[in-house]
């Protein structure tokens, strides 16, 4: 797995080659805004992976969690997706 330093601006411009190039050549993107490292960008575990991941639920509940808190706070947001 190859790791590539972007800027933001740059990775906005080219957004869909920085995403395939995650997707099939296993790219990692980390976006900085003035020199600082502010996200990453990284590919999607394989299917057998992906299986791993989900089957240890630690990894993936503090997120799960986090999506929801937005909704359970705001209360009269109809449920529409």
């Amino acid at each position: 797995m190859r790791t590539v330093s972007i800027s933001v601006t740059e990775a906005s411009r080219n957004f869909a080659d920085c995403v395939n190039r995650a997707r099939y050549q296993g790219t990692t993107f980390i976006l900085e805004k003035n020199g600082v490292p502010v996200a990453r960008l990284v590919p999607e575990p394989k299917p057998k992976e992906a299986a791993k991941i989900d089957a240890d639920s630690s990894e993936t509940e503090p997120a799960a969690k986090n999506l929801k808190r937005p909704r359970d706070r705001a209360g009269i947001l109809p449920e529409i997706w």
